[in-house]
């Protein structure tokens, strides 16, 4: 639903913006960098830095996703408040050395800082100048109010008004048909759309119900670790992605997903492989052209625990995330409770670790000739978030770079370069004439070693009692974000299972922190695990010496683009 209040317009949080929602509120501020936008534009000669912010100035009128901040200061699902337009705060950094910052250093800040989604719209602009004359636009996009689709859509407006200005003649673009708070009024109140809802979650509590606890739990081992990134680039894997999907009559990006498959099934030992896959929601609705994020991770299945050669794997993927895509209906918040409900059935948790990102950016090239190999820096920021690996393959104009990051609980630094160089080795196989080995063979190619062999790590210590100040603080908690009272939340039962709402956990976290408790993360609380075993983790954290710091950040003057 949508409303107005003192000029400006308020609703709930879109389906598309809930999985950035929680990702934001689940990492550390300092991690939440790993999720921004960062682009660059060459400016046309000609423009002037007054005429650059005008040019932002008529983006920011014309998408109202550019001034919107979103809020959970109530005992009530997050919501959204779109501003009246105003001046955009551009940053001017220039490579002249005239004892300023250096441009490095300006983007450098801007980029890692942290986005206030309460406080900040979600742009952050500085223009690089020469002498005086504006040379580069970068912008660093919060993902709230950005998928791919938007970007690509933003930054072709920003091409076409740019050049319009600086030569002094007409720009022509495409008329904004929708806002995003229309598509949110669709979402909630469309009767179609709201059966679709219905059959979705009927969809994915039959998909849910068949996965077990921890696919990689032959492989995890408890602790600290650190995490683990390289990249391998291949010339010949462009063709030879290509090769097999032909053959198979399918796309290059199922192809590297069912390899990913069966790497990841040889090495947890689970032939029921899951994960999330990256998947833009724009389908052919009226609202297929809002500039806003409608993205959502897609909850990908794939059984290949009869052994199937690979072409019936490849048709297994085409066919699982075809039936996943019809009902993508949910909110990320909604898969995550669907999971919650099923593990708090068996008492224990359903552990989606991994994520699936394919790009095409087919007019960017690697410029290399043969197959190269890097360890990439060690990927904190992404580790605070939780997950167990993240592959990206990026099919470039003259190769296929496949990244994998990986938390150090399941994989050491060994293990990602021999999956990365085995990736490689079985996709050049997989398009020979006549390849369609088992994936018991594809297993044989990587030599992993057997499932059970956990990496070694410290001893955690003596376990710590539990307090009754923890509980009390945590149900309380709870029950004020669900608008309950104390004593209907059952401790023995979890956040879910009681009839807690995800999109409420950054409430929840807030609460605790005023109480003085702090160290759950939000993917804690939305699992199956008891109240009253969290409790004892909280005491545990106390125990520790941890100190608590509630107070809201203040906005950096030279980060913010806070509304005006």
């Amino acid at each position: 639903m949508t409303a107005t209040i003192q000029g400006t317009k308020t609703a709930a949080l879109g389906l598309g913006q809930r999985y950035i929602w929680l990702r934001h509120h689940q990492v550390p501020a300092g991690a939440r960098h790993d999720a921004h936008i960062v682009t660059r534009f060459p400016l046309p000669p000609g423009l002037s830095v007054p005429q650059v912010r005008t040019v932002l100035g008529h983006l920011i009128r014309r998408h109202e996703a550019l001034r919107t901040t979103y809020h959970h200061d109530a005992d009530t699902d997050p919501w959204q408040r779109v501003h009246p337009a105003g001046p955009v705060r551009l940053v001017e950094a220039t490579v002249e050395s005239d004892g300023t910052p250096t441009p490095a250093a300006v983007v450098e800040e801007l980029t890692t800082a942290a986005f206030d989604l309460a406080a900040d719209w979600q742009l952050r602009a500085c223009v690089i100048t020469d002498g005086g004359a504006p040379r580069q636009l970068v912008l660093v996009l919060n993902h709230m109010a950005f998928d791919a689709w938007s970007v690509d859509r933003f930054e072709r407006e920003l091409e076409v008004l740019g050049t319009a200005v600086a030569t002094r003649r007409p720009a022509s673009l495409d008329p904004v048909r929708f806002q995003p708070l229309h598509l949110v009024g669709y979402e909630s109140a469309d009767t179609a759309f709201r059966s679709r809802r219905e059959r979705a979650a009927a969809f994915w509590r039959d998909q849910v119900a068949r996965l077990g606890p921890d696919p990689f739990a032959a492989r995890r081992s408890a602790g600290a670790m650190t995490p683990h990134a390289a990249t391998v680039t291949s010339p010949s894997a462009l063709a030879a992605s290509r090769v097999v999907a032909e053959r198979a009559g399918s796309w290059p990006s199922l192809v590297h997903v069912a390899l990913f498959s069966a790497l990841t099934a040889a090495y947890t030992g689970d032939g029921l492989v899951r994960h999330w896959d990256f998947h833009g929601n724009r389908g052919e609705d009226a609202y297929s052209d809002v500039l806003t994020c409608r993205f959502s991770p897609l909850l990908t299945i794939v059984d290949g625990r009869d052994d199937p050669p690979f072409s019936e794997l490849l048709r297994r993927v085409a066919e699982q995330q075809s039936e996943g895509r019809a009902h993508a209906a949910l909110g990320h918040d909604e898969m995550l409770e669907t999971l919650a409900r099923q593990g708090a059935a068996r008492g224990t948790d359903l552990r989606v670790g991994v994520e699936v990102n394919f790009l095409s950016l087919a007019a960017h090239e690697a410029r290399v000739r043969r197959t190269t190999f890097v360890r990439n820096a060690a990927p904190s920021a992404w580790a605070a978030f939780g997950s167990d690996a993240y592959l990206l393959i990026t099919e470039l104009r003259d190769a296929v770079s496949v990244s994998l990051r990986a938390s150090g609980t399941v994989m050491d630094a060994e293990t990602v370069e021999r999956l990365l160089r085995g990736y490689e080795t079985v996709l050049l196989a997989l398009a020979e004439p006549g390849a369609d080995p088992r994936m018991s063979e594809i297993a044989a190619m990587l030599g992993l070693g057997e499932p059970g062999e956990r990496i070694a790590v410290p001893d955690g210590g003596e376990p710590v009692a539990g307090s009754p100040e923890a509980l009390h603080a945590l149900l309380a908690a709870v029950a004020q974000a669900m608008g309950s009272d104390v004593g209907a939340i059952d401790p023995d039962r979890a956040f879910v299972a009681n009839g807690g709402r995800v999109l409420r956990l950054p409430r929840v976290l807030d609460l605790l922190c005023e109480s003085g408790f702090e160290g759950l993360r939000l993917l804690d609380l939305a699992g199956a695990t008891p109240l009253r075993t969290l409790a004892d983790q909280l005491s545990r954290i106390r125990s520790t010496g941890a100190t608590t710091d509630c107070s809201p950040a203040a906005a950096d003057p030279a980060t913010t683009n806070a509304p005006q």
